[in-house]
């Protein structure tokens, strides 16, 4: 039998808190995770259960202008530097149009500045979406160069979707990192890095997880098995009635099978680690052509909710005079 080298099958993502060699530090606001992390840069993670109302929509906005607030400070931005807003992504497409729907709700007030006469507490902000190369067929990074070539922005932020290898995570996180992007990296689609050392100007990148691969899918349903026959277990011997759905996914949280269990349930594919498991599923599913890039039936108001999120907090980060 040969020997199939599962290495090079790894499962995609753009998110730092999914980097397993990475260490984080994890804070609480206002009920609001926050995991920061340094790795060539600086990283900021916000994770959050909803924001589909509006007290809690305000609670997640106020953490992430706070935030981006402090990434602009590392970076040494002041409040009258010019900041170029650029939306990634295509708007045909609504898991990868965030960051262009980002854009049309970004104050824009460089034209009003070149006039004199922007008031006191706004920031001098242009903006612009570049589209995506199979539109245009420019590499995205010359299109933003070019643009920084002639503007001279200060900074650049970027708006992008991102890829995770976890279902809980989607369109529940926002990672803001000083470490640049690179454009179509989560979907295996990678166009030249966009980032301070490409650009010669700070670049800040604002991204929310909007798609998974069929193999992360997959791979979480098995734990979720592991974790449900867990809970079985440990219920079924005190009052089979105790059972039920209410919160389920909470009661789930801390319940594991062990190493026989596992092997006892899937057999030798029960025996491998998580690592290999992953690999193994992505081998499976990529060598069929079924591995899949996997959004919610809801992307289209969460989209519409997080764009607006976004160009809340960087309105709110940017000018002083506006507030929510």
């Amino acid at each position: 039998m040969g020997i199939v080298d599962l290495s090079k099958y790894k499962i995609r993502t753009d998110l730092i808190i999914e980097d397993d060699n990475a260490k984080h530090l994890e804070e609480d606001i206002n009920g609001i995770k926050v995991m920061t992390t340094k790795k060539d840069g600086n990283y900021i993670t916000i994770s959050f259960d909803d924001i589909t109302d509006s007290d809690n929509y305000k609670r997640v906005m106020d953490v992430v202008t706070l935030k981006i607030k402090e990434i602009l400070n590392i970076n040494n931005i002041k409040d009258n530097s010019l900041g170029l807003i650029i939306g990634l992504g295509n708007r045909l497409s609504t898991p990868d149009s965030l960051g262009v729907r980002v854009i049309d709700n970004i104050v824009v007030t460089e034209h009003i500045y070149k006039l004199g006469k922007l008031s006191d507490g706004m920031g001098r902000v242009c903006s612009f979406t570049p589209g995506v190369m199979g539109n245009t067929g420019i590499e995205t990074s010359d299109i933003i160069k070019a643009l920084i070539k002639k503007i001279k922005p200060d900074y650049v932020i970027l708006v992008d979707a991102l890829a995770s290898r976890c279902i809980d995570r989607l369109n529940k996180t926002i990672q803001i990192t000083d470490t640049g992007i690179h454009p179509g990296s989560g979907i295996g689609n990678n166009r030249v890095e966009i980032s301070k050392k490409t650009m010669n100007i700070p670049v800040i990148a604002i991204g929310v997880p909007t798609v998974v691969t069929s193999n992360v899918i997959v791979y979480d349903t098995i734990n979720y098995l592991y974790k449900h026959i867990a809970y079985i277990k440990e219920y079924e011997e005190v009052n089979k009635l105790t059972f039920n759905r209410f919160n389920y996914k909470n009661k789930l949280k801390d319940k594991y099978l062990n190493d026989l269990e596992k092997k006892e349930l899937l057999g030798l594919f029960g025996e491998l680690d998580s690592i290999k498991q992953r690999q193994l599923i992505d081998e499976v599913l990529n060598s069929t052509e079924l591995n899949l890039i996997v959004t919610p039936t809801e992307i289209d108001f969460l989209i519409t909710k997080l764009s607006k999120l976004i160009a809340d907090s960087i309105n709110n980060s940017l000018h002083r005079q506006i507030t929510y």
